[in-house]
């Protein structure tokens, strides 16, 4: 037995079927489309949420919940990710983006309380929890709320 000389079982495979060849190739003019309109015009397809006039899936659906629009997003930062951020002067936005810890300046950072401080920093930020708060505290840093 050698891999060049192995075939499928007979009548496991079929010929594939030859569409859009005209009348000889067993498959009529038309593609196996029907007749006009638009699903038998190529890129024709009728996308799932078109309902032709009726009223669409997703307006007759009840609305549920609340957005508040006024929502202020910030860009999170825990104290554990500190790490390798230079003590010596305070701890700005500026920084934080310098090193590779936030993405954006226009976003507002906020200070979580996740991880531990060994030596006394100081920070700027937009927010900070009360947590975050006391951990630097208690190892003789300060945070500014800017």
């Amino acid at each position: 037995m050698e891999l060049s000389k192995l075939k499928p079982a007979p009548g496991s495979t079929k010929n594939r079927k030859r569409v859009g060849r005209g009348p000889g190739s067993g498959r009529g003019k038309n593609s196996t489309r029907g007749e006009n309109g638009q699903k038998s015009r190529s890129g024709g397809s009728i996308q799932p949420w078109m309902h032709g006039g009726q009223m669409p899936l997703h307006l007759r659906l009840p609305k549920r919940g609340f957005r508040n629009i006024f929502k202020q997003k910030f860009q999170i930062i825990n104290l554990l990710s500190l790490k390798g951020v230079p003590t010596d002067e305070p701890i700005t936005a500026d920084i934080l983006k310098k090193h590779g810890k936030i993405k954006s300046l226009s976003i507002p950072v906020k200070l979580l309380g996740q991880g531990e401080v060994e030596s006394p920093i100081t920070l700027v930020v937009a927010a900070c929890s009360e947590t975050a708060r006391k951990k630097i505290e208690a190892a003789g840093g300060k945070v500014e709320v800017a």
